[in-house]
């Protein structure tokens, strides 16, 4: 089992330091319940279907696997909701790796950063274009932004 430990900040994108151009996403649930999810995300040319436990603060338990594109095409398809796209950049900051996601459609203007890390009170360093954590604020899920859009809020 996986353990996926996270926070989740907003971002002023006008600060970032883009190193080049960032990887198109589509991500959608085919299941959203009150005790975890099922994901397809299609980027490039992979697909993976992925399994998570309801969050807790801010860890679940967390299961991906890389399933057959053509699968994937098909299956995100069948998904609850909105499909979110996204494009997402990676900056390597003070040794951590940041995933900056920039979404697109009906979240469009929403711009997110995540960090994983090792252990629930590992301390890092924030940029200065992190602003306000969001990490506990539900509406701030994937899931959720594929259910209630940025744009309806």
């Amino acid at each position: 089992m996986a353990k996926e430990i996270e926070r989740k900040f907003l971002v002023n994108s006008s600060k970032i330091p883009f190193e080049g151009t960032g990887d198109e996403l589509m991500q959608g649930y085919l299941s959203i319940t009150e005790s975890g999810l099922t994901r397809i995300r299609v980027t490039g040319k992979e697909g993976f279907l992925t399994i998570k436990s309801k969050t807790i603060g801010i860890s679940r338990d967390e299961y991906e696997y890389k399933i057959p594109f053509d699968d994937a095409k098909r299956l995100i398809k069948l998904s609850q909701g909105e499909i979110i796209h996204k494009t997402r950049t990676k900056v390597n900051y003070d040794g951590k790796i940041w995933e900056i996601d920039e979404f697109h459609g009906k979240n469009e203007g929403l711009w997110l950063a995540e960090i994983e890390l090792a252990a629930s009170n590992e301390a890092f360093s924030k940029p200065e274009w992190i602003l306000e954590e969001v990490s506990e604020d539900e509406r701030y899920f994937n899931s959720n932004l594929s259910m209630n859009p940025f744009c309806e809020w």
